[in-house]
């Protein structure tokens, strides 16, 4: 009889707090969620032309297929088109995953890693053959750290003013857009450090690119 009541009480407390763990606080949370921060609860999404282009808190690729003279794509060794970063769009940070949203990575290679000083090198040639045409001074002194090394998640939104600003010069030159209008876009889209103390101003570049397309769209 006694085990029989002890039973019955943990059945009883297994559905007690099922539903208020499982149903009633998830519930409460999406609610205030909803009324208090509706775009963070709903996923930061940003739109352009009318439709949604991503996530202001996930990173994405601004990239095109490489053309060979006749204008066709240049196909990879398992016949995929070969991508380069578009010249008209600030590019984001460089990416383990690719910038996937369903997997976050990085190298996990150490200072120390022959690979890793290699994979710098060739991101450093990179940003130099993409942005010194527009910016004769640029040296690879020059060259920002976040510009040639991944986040920790692989799909950081933001990059440093101090990328934003190189970039800048090539956009501007492409898009055809004075120097001063773009950096001006970079200021309205810098995110300050939080809390007005921990990390540092960065630029976010997606905001960024939505900016330049209203500003000069590609046609």
């Amino acid at each position: 009889m006694k085990g029989g009541r002890t039973a019955l009480t943990a059945l009883l407390a297994v559905i007690v707090f099922t539903v208020i763990f499982g149903l009633a606080y998830p519930l409460a949370m999406t609610g205030i969620a909803q009324l208090a921060f509706p775009s963070e609860a709903n996923g930061s999404k940003l739109s352009a032309n009318g439709r949604v282009v991503g996530s202001s808190l996930i990173a994405q690729s601004f990239s095109r297929p490489l053309l060979d003279r006749h204008g066709k794509p240049v196909l990879n060794s398992e016949g995929e088109e070969v991508l380069v970063p578009d010249k008209s769009y600030f590019q984001p940070r460089p990416s383990q995953t690719s910038y996937s949203g369903d997997t976050s990575a990085f190298s996990n290679l150490g200072p120390n890693s022959v690979k890793e000083r290699e994979a710098v090198r060739e991101a450093i040639g990179n940003y130099i053959h993409l942005n010194k045409p527009y910016d004769k001074s640029l040296t690879k002194a020059d060259v920002p750290v976040d510009a040639i090394t991944q986040s920790a998640s692989g799909v950081d939104p933001e990059i440093s003013q101090a990328n934003a600003r190189i970039q800048a010069h090539r956009v501007a030159v492409v898009r055809h857009l004075p120097l001063r209008t773009v950096d001006e876009l970079i200021s309205k889209h810098t995110v300050g450090r939080f809390l007005g103390v921990f990390g540092e101003p960065g630029v976010n570049v997606l905001q960024l690119n939505i900016a330049l397309g209203k500003e000069a769209p590609i046609r």
